[in-house]
């Protein structure tokens, strides 16, 4: 095998000839002795010409050309119950690796199927009526299900991505997400795809449990977890709704219910570090021209960018870029103002949007101290509240951004994609000191020295990006992946504190229902 790059400018594609043609050069072979090529990846270089950046992988007659093969799903009808409490990337995923491993995977999730919590994130953007079970962050297929469905996991350390990518192509995402540098479904697509894992684990034995939100576990004298559960339908009362030998806990970041309720019991927890800031909201026009340096043609690939800068001592760094994308309201309590960016896969609407935020870390907020292991979580609360205080809705606080590194409260603002609208605020001061500082300086930065353009009035700040990754960890054997504090219990994904996206927090819940079911047939 040879692994060879092709240049093609964008807009024309590669042919299946070419690549023979290529691989037959590289491997000093004629066309006819080439027995197959694969496209690995895909990327855009606008360094200088823009062009598509293909790496190939060529195998000569004799070589034998490797195929991803799924592994099988198989009939767990009559199979032992694991508990999946949660039913995001990291629950979806651990679901169908229990289906391989032969284990029934009971999916309890507090909110609505994919298609129903769309009725409720709807009121949230027109009504401001927050629905705490069922929102952009909670029900079927977790926050990256409406938050533009971004895979940029690339890294082998947590296991073979092949396993997340391949089986989303299998249930309807498109296959170009195998190659590309940057890959991305949409959430107008990714809906589609989370139904479609639903429908094969019913149809293999699993069981989903919608509007089941769990408010205690108990260990047994046998061994055994009780998973309690408030119904939050119509038939609502708590009730013990399953008793299992092992449960995967998928809640998702934004679970603080979860995280109260260990800390309550005095089980181990700890705060971890996590990241504060801003929305930052461009023309889509604008960023195409920087980062095309005014080459954009129709026909080229919505532009995108990231950065990541230090200043005092604390990064800096762009998130969860949305390119062609909207800005929703994220809020999961009454009496916050949280926001998060998506795109469909069009990435078509005249805006760009990222999280432009800082790290914070439990020594830069010492009055928090006395919640101890919640120091992060009441804090970054604390923040989502102030900023409500402040429009007295979900109405976003925001700012131009050069008055915001001015310091000056902004006449008017730009027109912005979220719906509830926004209010002009002095964000300097709302947000934390230490958060409104560094981005102060790093703005002007980014925009002298690495986006000619990006610094300007023209561009909205709105407040506040502040659900970026859990600011709690739950504590798990290195080797087992079982809670410390509660043995056969498996936390995993962003909320636990062990990923930070859709692929990574997959490839989690893969790792933990594999060493589930290990110790299961031990």
């Amino acid at each position: 095998m040879k692994e060879i790059e092709i240049s093609k400018p964008i807009g024309k594609e590669l042919s299946n000839e070419e690549m023979i043609s290529a691989a037959a050069r590289a491997l000093g072979v004629s066309p006819k002795n080439v027995s197959c090529c694969r496209l690995v990846r895909r990327s855009v270089d606008a360094r200088n010409d823009i062009v598509y950046r293909y790496r190939i992988e060529a195998y000569a007659s004799g070589e034998e050309c490797p195929e991803y093969r799924l592994g099988e799903y198989r009939d767990v009808s009559s199979a032992e119950p694991v508990a999946v409490i949660g039913a995001g990337p990291a629950g979806m995923f651990a679901a169908l690796k229990l289906l391989m491993c032969g284990l029934k995977p009971v999916i309890m999730e507090r909110g609505r199927d994919v298609h129903a919590r769309k009725v409720d994130m709807a009121a949230l953007s027109v009504s401001g009526v927050v629905n705490p079970d069922s929102n952009y962050c909670f029900g079927e297929g977790g926050a990256g299900a409406f938050s533009d469905g971004k895979l940029y996991t690339r890294s082998s350390k947590r296991g073979d991505i092949r396993e997340v990518l391949h089986q989303l192509v299998h249930f309807g995402a498109y296959p170009s997400i195998l190659v590309d540098a940057h890959p991305h479904i949409g959430s107008d697509r990714l809906p589609s795809v989370v139904e479609n894992i639903r429908k094969c684990i019913v149809e293999h034995g699993g069981e989903y449990l919608f509007g089941t939100r769990v408010t205690d576990l108990v260990k047994n004298g046998d061994g055994s977890i009780s998973v309690h559960a408030v119904r939050t339908g119509s038939a609502e009362g708590t009730v013990e709704i399953l008793r299992v030998r092992k449960a995967i806990l998928a809640t998702g970041h934004s679970a603080r219910d979860i995280y109260e309720l260990f800390d309550r019991k005095g089980w181990a927890l700890e705060a971890k570090g996590f990241a504060l800031g801003v929305r930052v909201e461009h023309p889509q026009s604008l960023i195409n021209r920087i980062q095309y340096h005014g080459k954009y043609q129709p026909f080229m690939p919505t532009a995108e960018y990231s950065f990541v800068t230090q200043v005092e001592g604390r990064g800096v760094f762009s998130f969860c870029m949305c390119p062609g994308g909207i800005l929703v309201p994220s809020a999961t309590s009454e009496g916050e103002v949280v926001l998060n960016g998506m795109s469909n896969s069009a990435r078509n609407s005249k805006w760009a949007n990222a999280g432009v935020v800082v790290s914070v870390e439990p020594g830069d907020i010492p009055r928090y101290g006395r919640s101890g292991p919640l120091s992060l979580m009441c804090f970054q609360r604390d923040v989502e509240q102030s900023m409500f205080r402040f429009s007295g809705s979900l109405k976003a606080p925001a700012q131009r951004m050069m008055d915001f590194c001015r310091r000056v409260v902004s006449r008017d603002l730009p027109a912005t994609s979220y719906r509830p609208g926004a209010v002009s605020a002095p964000l300097h001061e709302l947000l934390p000191e230490h958060v409104s500082l560094r981005l102060k300086y790093a703005f002007p930065e980014i925009g002298n020295r690495k986006m000619k353009g990006y610094y300007t009035n023209d561009a909205l700040l709105l407040g506040v990006e502040s659900r970026t990754s859990s600011p709690v960890r739950i504590p798990r054997d290195p080797d087992t992946l079982e809670y410390v504090s509660l043995p056969g219990l498996y936390p995993c994904g962003e909320g636990a504190g062990y990923a930070g996206g859709i692929v990574s927090s997959a490839l989690d819940g893969i790792n933990c229902a594999s060493r589930l079911a290990a110790s299961i047939s031990a």
